[in-house]
């Protein structure tokens, strides 16, 4: 950091000592800001000097005379209204005065109100409407702002013209009410009080209407209450009608046993008989026990039967109360309600035939009890008739033994199978029966839904009765306030803002018309000028100008005259603190002036600081693309001000530009610097200023980055660049003072290992590049001639560029292609002078080649000889480096080159300059 003060001392002690300096830099300092001071005094408040636009206009209106509107000849009203409006220069002359002051551009716009402009305009309330038109003139070539402004002043003339016509239309048409006024008060009169009566009429109806809504409500209610209780007897039923198929089952069960018995008694009776006729007294004991056992399980079945049917018979019994309770529902509900429809296609069946409803299942359940109560019957008679027959058993076997064939055959071919009948047709019935049970389950369950859809329903029809009460409570209370105001309304304060003496007051009512809306306006972050709100962008320009005018005028270059061991680093940094000098002078200096000519600031030490943080951005971007890239960099400093003018939004909003700046905004210095600047003029919000001071550091570091450490590697290409421009005689240019290195270390082994070699591979590359290079140089003027044109012609005759944001995309790539080029030629430049470099290493000695490397490592530790300073007529040379030893050992080592192809008799053929930090590429 040392040698970077000394230097920036040294830089300044140098100003100092010449008086000329003094004036070139507080022309540096103070000029720039000129262009910020001068603009924003003139765009200080140009919208308030609107009133010298000059604006013609003819009336050429004749007026009308309408049966409604009466004499109406809205011209001359326009003409007075303008005279008395001073936004614009309006002067009254003649259509053709006023054509002829548009074209020469004494005018910016003209307006010729036609004859038949009052004539056509009063069609409006005839019927026959016919659209007025107002002639509009303007000159687009005289100024680009102008007719903007004549524009708005054409919307806002036809806005008034449209409010007087209306404003005329209602004086009109209040004057016609007000002659009506007198003939319909009696009837009004009459009207108020036949409204007053049909109000109070109104209100009794809607009482009535609620009384109603009321005993709706309550036959809900009850509704509600059968159809619950109908749900209980349905739930009791369903659990006897589960009992009753249990115990059907059983009996079926039992049924089932008892006929499997009797098969086996069969078949045991006819096995005894066939024994023969010896054993039938004994059998007849054990068909006397077998007989009586049948008859007690036939009994037995009997009375189990009879319990079911008993249970069946209650259940049918509850059905029948359960359907006539449905019955009652249906009879309480709404003639053509959907409720209602479903239960009496649930009771009665769908088509209303009875067979598929609940009263038809019913009745069809009562008629298989009764016939199993005469089966029940018939099986206890079949069972006296077992017991009888064992008896008459008991008299055969002792009367005779041939009557056992007859009995088998009885007892086998008549009794045993009327036994089986009856039990299977008892089974069977049971098994029926219980089937028509479950089948009862299904309609029960269907009709326990029904009813949960019956009271939801009714619930739901409660709840809108006591909305619709509550609604018509509501304009119950609306209509007696009708009634009311009815009543007051001849006296109300409405009616006599409107009137005066009964009558309609035709002035207040034709302004209101004219103007029905107030507009207020809140402005956030007030600005005192348009010129403090340009400000930003001024200031800007001014100080990018500024800081690219130091690039100009002020060497960048930077020797090592009386600093010892000055690095690449060291330099860049003190010739920027040098310059940093200048930038923050220019900085302060242009906010301070903007803040003497009336610039507005809510924050005048953050102003002043953002311009002095400005100013050293700007300085570090223009410093470091100038010292890398020299003057293509200096070119890029033109081109980026270029761009940022439009695609910053320090004019127009950046959401109006073409979408090629758009997607450049958030690239910009400007963009941030401008949004920094806006907040300290108008007023700061959350964190926006810190945010726009981040990036201006986030610039500051880049370029930095860009001018420490890519530029070292770019020595050898800017001292050709250098040279080049130098031999031209034309362009001012800087001798390079950077440390460098012309040849590798690299190189230098090849040359020494294998020198013929090294010769033989150089002139190879050589001779190539000779043949190529005039054709690769021409071929690059050429394409950076013709693709410009070609890209010219496209953009002026292709329709697909009208788009503005196509037309900067040509803009753009025209010079990106131009950048590309100039790239090329100092490629292919810079391939050249590498190549003569090598060649020139080929061609030295041995000896010459060592003490080229060897000088500068002594070089290292020797101090420079101090410079006496010089006198202000001296040698402009006085102060440059006297490189002595490097000097005479790079002449050495170049002498014998110097015939070699592409030889230089300049002083770049020094190595090294003793500090041995240059690079090469």
């Amino acid at each position: 950091m040392g040698n970077v003060l000394r230097l920036v001392k040294r830089d300044l002690l140098r100003l100092l000592r010449v008086p000329a300096a003094w004036v070139i830099c507080v022309g540096l300092v103070v000029i720039p800001s000129l262009y910020a001071w001068f603009n924003i005094v003139g765009f200080w408040d140009p919208y308030g000097n609107t009133k010298s636009i000059q604006v013609a206009v003819a009336n050429e209106d004749e007026g009308t005379n309408s049966d409604m509107l009466g004499k109406l000849n809205l011209g001359d009203q326009i003409v007075e209204s303008m005279k008395s409006n001073d936004q614009l220069g309006w002067h009254f002359v003649s259509r053709a005065d006023a054509l002829d002051e548009v074209k020469s551009g004494r005018s910016y716009a003209a307006f010729v109100i036609p004859k038949d402009f009052s004539r056509n305009l009063a069609t409006l309330v005839s019927g026959d409407f016919k659209q007025p038109k107002l002639e509009y003139y303007v000159n687009e070539k005289a100024n680009a702002i102008a007719p903007k402004i004549t524009d708005i002043g054409s919307t806002t003339l036809d806005t008034q013209i449209n409010n007087t016509f209306v404003s005329t239309a209602s004086q009109v048409i209040t004057a016609t009410v007000n002659d009506k006024i007198a003939q319909v008060q009696g009837k009004a009169r009459t009207a108020q009080s036949n409204a007053t009566k049909t109000l109070g009429k109104s209100v009794g109806n809607l009482q009535s209407a609620r009384d109603s809504i009321a005993d709706l409500d309550a036959t809900v209610a009850a509704a509600r209450t059968k159809a619950a209780g109908a749900k209980t007897t349905l739930t009791q039923a369903q659990k006897q009608a589960a009992v009753l198929s249990q115990g059907l089952q059983g009996t079926s069960k039992l049924l089932t046993s008892t006929s499997n018995d009797l098969t086996k008694f069969s078949s045991s009776m006819s096995s005894t008989l066939d024994q023969g006729s010896r054993l039938l007294s004994q059998s007849s004991s054990k068909a006397n026990v077998s007989v009586g056992t049948v008859a007690g399980k036939i009994t037995a079945a009997k009375g189990t039967v009879d319990s079911a049917i008993e249970t069946g018979k209650s259940v049918n019994e509850r059905n029948a109360e359960v359907i006539a309770a449905l019955e009652s529902i249906e009879q309480s509900l709404p003639e053509n309600s959907t409720v209602r429809s479903q239960l009496h296609q649930l009771i009665n069946g769908r088509n209303g035939d009875g067979v598929t409803g609940l009263k038809h299942e019913n009745a069809a359940a009562k008629q298989t009890l009764d016939n199993l109560s005469t089966l029940s019957d018939d099986t206890g008679r079949t069972a006296t008739s077992v017991a009888g027959a064992t008896n008459s058993l008991d008299t055969a076997v002792r009367n005779t033994l041939t009557t056992v064939d007859g009995y088998r055959a009885t007892l086998g071919d008549t009794t045993m199978p009327q036994v089986n009948s009856g039990l299977a047709q008892l089974s069977s019935t049971a098994s029926g029966l219980s089937g028509a049970i479950e089948r009862q389950q299904g309609l029960v369950d269907q009709t326990s839904a029904v009813l949960d859809q019956l009271d939801s329903t009714l619930a739901t029809t409660a709840k809108a009765l006591e909305q619709t009460d509550a609604t018509l409570g509501d304009i119950e209370t609306d209509l007696k306030t009708a009634q009311t105001d009815v009543t007051a309304l001849s006296t109300s304060d409405a009616w006599k803002k409107l009137t005066s003496s009964g009558k309609l007051d035709a002035t207040k009512i034709a302004d209101f018309m004219f103007s029905p809306t107030t507009l207020k306006t809140d402005t956030l972050f007030p600005v005192n000028s348009y010129g403090s709100g340009m400000a930003p962008l001024f200031t800007d320009l001014s100080l990018w100008v500024g800081a690219f005018v130091l690039m100009v005028i002020v060497k960048l270059e930077v020797d090592d005259e009386g600093i010892d061991g000055l690095t690449i680093g060291q330099s860049y940094l003190g010739r920027w603190l040098l310059f940093a000098m200048f930038a923050i002078a220019q900085g302060v200096i242009c906010c301070v002036g903007d803040l003497i000519i009336g610039v507005q600031a809510a924050n005048v030490p953050a102003f002043i600081a953002t311009g002095a943080l400005t100013s050293l951005t700007y300085l570090s971007i223009t410093y470091s693309l100038s010292t890398t890239f020299q003057h293509v960099g200096k070119a890029l400093c033109v081109l980026l001000i270029i761009v940022q003018i439009p695609g910053a939004s320090g004019l127009y909003p950046i959401e109006m530009m073409p979408g090629f700046f758009r997607h450049l905004y958030p690239f910009f210095p400007f963009t941030y610097s401008i949004d920094a600047l806006r907040e300290t003029i108008g007023g700061f919000y959350e964190n926006h200023y810190a945010t726009a001071i981040g990036h201006l550091f986030v610039f500051i570091v880049a370029s930095f980055i860009l001018g420490l450490a890519l530029r070292p590697y770019l020595t050898n290409l800017n001292r050709l660049f250098a040279r080049e421009i130098e031999q031209s005689d034309i362009i001012i240019g800087e001798k390079i003072e950077t440390p460098f290195r012309r040849y590798r270390f690299s190189q230098a082994i090849r040359a020494l290992s294998n020198r013929t070699e090294y010769r033989a591979a150089i002139h190879h590359r050589a001779m190539k590049f000779a043949r190529l290079y005039p054709r690769l140089k021409i071929g690059a003027i050429v394409a950076g001639i013709i693709v410009p044109i070609a890209l010219i012609v496209l953009f002026s005759v292709s329709s697909n560029f009208v788009d503005a944001s196509r037309k900067v995309v040509i803009l753009a790539a025209w010079a990106l292609w131009i950048l590309l080029m100039i790239g090329f030629l100092i490629a292919i430049e810079y391939i050249r002078d590498n190549i003569q470099r090598q060649m020139m290493l080929g061609s030295m000695k041995d000896e010459d080649i060592r003490a080229l490397f060897s000088v500068r490592s002594r070089l290292r530790g020797l101090a420079l000889p101090m410079v006496a300073p010089r006198a202000a007529s001296g040698d402009a040379n006085a102060r440059r480096p006297k490189h002595t030893a490097s000097d005479a050992a790079a002449g050495s080592a170049t002498n014998s080159a110097t015939n070699s192809p592409g030889g230089s008799g300049n002083d770049d053929n020094a190595a090294n300059d003793g500090n041995g930090n240059g690079k090469e590429m």
